[in-house]
């Protein structure tokens, strides 16, 4: 009797178990205003969650943004342990980088770009130690015309290039929004633009900005 009372406890356990609702991965993305902007209708992060859904992989992933309008590399680096690690996530999409460039011209601030490479290489550094999946992506834009005469084109490409070496050194996928908008206005701004093709303003994203970013994003998300 004790047998058989055994067996029905064993088979009920693996029988419920069965059907426990499989945890899904927490992914944040953190970054300034574009990410802040990305959670509401029609942002990039909740069409990169429209994208899961399409695929039928929706129950797979939580999507969490925690963006905040003006932020520089160094105000991520003072906000991660609050807004990014006490939420545990097992990926967070690294996206900075436009107000440290930005900001040299249109607030007398910015980050210097030795000092980005520093605190960026330290927020890494953070994330990893606490086992997190690392995504880097380099800023956009700052104006899209195609003919280099963006004021701050040089500079977006530097710290650009930055980002790239941080990928390819620390080993971690890139999501290479940059080459992106690039690649894209050069195809669809044939007549030289400075906004309105991916943005609304030269730095803030349209609807198919948005559409672009999370394509982008959940190309290297779902892998």
């Amino acid at each position: 009797m004790k047998t058989s009372s055994c067996l029905l406890s064993v088979a009920f356990v693996l029988l419920t178990s069965s059907f426990t609702t499989p945890q899904k991965k927490r992914v944040i993305f953190f970054g300034d205003s574009i990410t802040q902007a990305g959670v509401k209708p029609g942002g990039y992060i909740v069409k990169v969650g429209e994208l899961a859904a399409k695929e039928g992989k929706a129950d797979q992933f939580e999507f969490i943004g925690a963006g905040i309008g003006g932020n520089k590399v160094y105000d991520l680096y003072l906000r991660i342990e609050e807004d990014v690690l006490s939420k545990n996530p097992e990926v967070v999409v690294i996206y900075i980088g436009v107000n440290d460039v930005w900001h040299k011209r249109s607030h007398g601030t910015g980050t210097d770009a030795d000092k980005f490479e520093k605190f960026y290489t330290a927020i890494i550094t953070k994330l990893r130690a606490q086992n997190c999946q690392v995504i880097l992506c380099t800023p956009a834009a700052i104006g899209e015309m195609t003919d280099s005469s963006n004021e701050l084109d040089g500079d977006l490409n530097k710290y650009s290039n930055i980002i790239r070496g941080l990928a390819r050194k620390n080993n971690l996928p890139l999501v290479d929004l940059r080459k992106a908008f690039l690649d894209y206005n050069l195809k669809f701004n044939a007549e030289n633009k400075e906004s309105g093709i991916l943005t609304t303003d030269r730095v803030h994203l349209n609807e198919q900005g948005n559409q672009l970013v999370a394509e982008e994003m959940w190309r290297v998300i779902r892998q």
